[in-house]
């Protein structure tokens, strides 16, 4: 997916893959590709949120931001004590932290993901301490723009694809799986609407 393009091609596709979608994407309205401009800021700020409400979340890397410029160098040198000044945990500053080292020292490139599959981008970013493949998974959308990805293990898309199922509950991982199936090659266009309709659409209700 390409940065600021309209997901109206996608949205008329899932309406013929699975027509249940018409009633999110009537609700939510269009949507745009926005992905992230600095890569490693998103991953740092991913593993700052896990676990976390959005506005705590917010709150928390807003300090974070105001130590100083968000590089691996940067963070390398800051003393643990600054870090955990901002409301970091002791395990997220490591793991930011891990995060840092492995870009300043090579393991991770971040300027060559983009040649990689989306199981191989998985593989490396896991290799960070507090990355998993939620965290992951959320990368390869929202900064890598990979077109079909189902992050299963998302509360938020269990609960409005539990909603487009008719479940009266959130769906399992195997239930969302199974409908993502339908979804391909769009998926990660329906996750988009997925989450867009428990804000502003019938999965809110």
């Amino acid at each position: 997916m390409i940065d600021g393009a309209p997901l109206s091609d996608a949205a008329r596709a899932l309406r013929e893959l699975d027509p249940a979608f018409a009633a999110i994407i009537d609700a939510v309205g269009p949507l745009t590709v926005r992905l992230a401009e600095d890569r490693f800021a998103e991953l740092a700020a991913s593993i700052v949120s896990q676990q976390l409400s959005v506005k705590a979340a917010d709150t928390i890397w807003r300090r974070f931001e105001a130590l100083g410029p968000v590089t691996p160098e940067s963070i390398l040198g800051y003393a643990e004590e600054d870090m955990r000044s901002v409301g970091l945990s002791g395990a997220k500053t490591r793991y930011v932290r891990d995060l840092a080292l492995h870009v300043a020292d090579g393991r991770l490139d971040l300027s060559v993901v983009d040649e990689l599959d989306d199981e191989a981008v998985i593989e490396a970013l896991t290799a960070v301490k507090g990355i998993g493949r939620w965290t992951a998974e959320m990368y390869l959308i929202f900064a890598l723009g990979r077109p079909d990805v189902l992050a299963v293990d998302d509360l938020g898309l269990r609960r409005a694809g539990g909603w487009l199922l008719q479940l009266e509950r959130p769906a399992t991982r195997e239930e969302l799986a199974e409908a993502g199936d339908r979804w391909r090659p769009y998926r990660s266009a329906a996750s988009r609407y997925l989450w867009a309709s428990l804000d502003n659409g019938p999965a809110q209700q």
